[in-house]
């Protein structure tokens, strides 16, 4: 299968510029490239899935170069409803350091900063070379202005297009880069650039976009509950990473598959086979995981998340560490507690039984467990001796549900 055709296969191309596109995809050669602007010092999943494009087309003999808004991040890129806010010089300086170290790490290709060739224009010189190569009009028709007219857009924002477009024809100038790729809601800049760089250098350029990542109800990938998942592993674990991906819709999980990981067309077939055959052994969703997480972390960080996750599934948490029990049990309820108290006491101050009583009945029933072994004695005290590493309670109530003691 040529590049072009695993492309769309993939379901990676909503729009080409142009059909000759197509032939130089698949002959590779090409010196593209993909943006982001610093809004944070980390990428997250979103990110990823975009940025990955960067991989497959490296794979196909492309030259991938990342670009690092160090300039547009101070203008932002007009959001559909309402200004974005703007971030300080320096926060956008320690963002691009973060961004700059983990794209090197993460994608291995090289990396721009558009705020080395843009400090330096003068406000003549950028309307002079570059603001008369717009036509009003043509910005106003560009879907991002057009939602915007309504309720209002800034001058800056408004300009955010023209410095777009100025990227693109720098790296055509100073890096033979013809094409650029991003996701779907780029089109309107891209094609900004193509314009300029025919109308002021008479040169030919290209643009891809992919549609957006996201879930059957249009939201974002990689958005959950309004936090992001991190690709840096101090601010989303592993085993957080695995749990969202293990945890996503049936319905999407093959479109994840093609769109997200290397797996050749036979394999993901095959997962495909299995998971309607049978959706409850997770084959799709695991197989995700493993090469996502694999990817961003390597495969120890996986095999922990794996051991992580079967641990606290099984209720066998003996072997967890004191910082895997903490992010396994980041989100469950957490209590104080002070030694040589009773177990039934324990129970209901913290608010895990309701009484006495029905702390007896729970207990009775072998339904309390405390770092994985069953309990059944009320009077029982706390002592030093039952935690995890002199610090740690874990206690389960039922099948499911877990509290987090920890000692003051």
């Amino acid at each position: 299968m040529q590049l072009y055709d695993e492309l769309l296969w993939r379901g990676l191309v909503q729009d080409i510029s142009s059909d000759d596109l197509i032939d130089k995809l698949n002959k590779g050669g090409l010196t593209f490239y993909i943006g982001t602007d610093p809004t944070a010092d980390s990428m997250h999943i979103g990110h990823y899935s975009s940025f990955l494009i960067c991989k497959r087309l490296a794979k196909a003999g492309h030259h991938p170069i990342l670009l690092m808004g160090g300039a547009t991040g101070l203008i932002g890129d007009p959001k559909p409803t309402a200004e974005r806010p703007m971030i300080s010089k320096e926060e956008v300086e320690h963002n691009i350091k973060g961004l700059t170290k983990q794209a090197e790490c993460i994608f291995g290709f090289e990396v721009v900063n558009n705020y080395e060739w843009t400090k330096d224009i003068s406000v003549i010189d950028f309307l002079r070379d570059y603001g008369k190569y717009f036509n009003i009009n043509y910005m106003l028709a560009k879907d991002k202005v057009k939602s915007r007219i309504d309720t209002g857009i800034t001058y800056a924002e408004f300009s955010y297009m023209i410095l777009q477009a100025l990227d693109f024809m720098y790296l055509y100038e100073h890096k033979n880069c013809t094409l650029q790729v991003a996701g779907s809601d780029q089109w309107g800049n891209i094609t900004s650039g193509i314009e300029l760089i025919r109308k002021k250098l008479g040169k030919e350029a290209y643009g891809m976009v992919m549609p957006l990542v996201t879930d059957s109800n249009g939201v974002k990938f990689g958005k959950t509950e309004g936090n992001a998942l991190w690709l840096d592993i101090n601010k989303t674990s592993s085993y957080e990473l695995y749990q969202y991906l293990i945890n996503l819709e049936d319905s999407m999980i093959i479109e994840y598959l093609k769109k997200l990981t290397f797996l050749t067309k036979e394999e993901i077939d095959n997962l495909e086979k299995e998971h309607k055959e049978h959706p409850e052994y997770r084959s799709a969703h695991k197989a995700l995981a493993r090469e996502v997480i694999t990817d961003i972390h390597g495969r120890d960080e996986y095999d922990k998340a794996v051991m992580i996750s079967e641990a606290l599934f099984s209720g066998n948490i003996k072997d967890l560490n004191l910082k895997d029990i903490e992010l396994g049990f980041k989100d469950v309820p957490h209590f104080t507690f002070t030694l040589n108290c009773t177990l039934l006491d324990l129970l209901v101050n913290n608010n895990i039984c309701s009484s006495k009583r029905e702390a007896r009945e729970l207990l009775g029933a072998g339904s309390i467990m405390i770092n994985g072994d069953k309990v059944i004695d009320e009077s029982l005290i706390i002592n030093d001796k039952l935690l995890i590493e002199k610090t740690l309670l874990v206690i389960r109530r039922g099948k499911k549900k877990y509290y987090i003691g920890k000692l003051c």
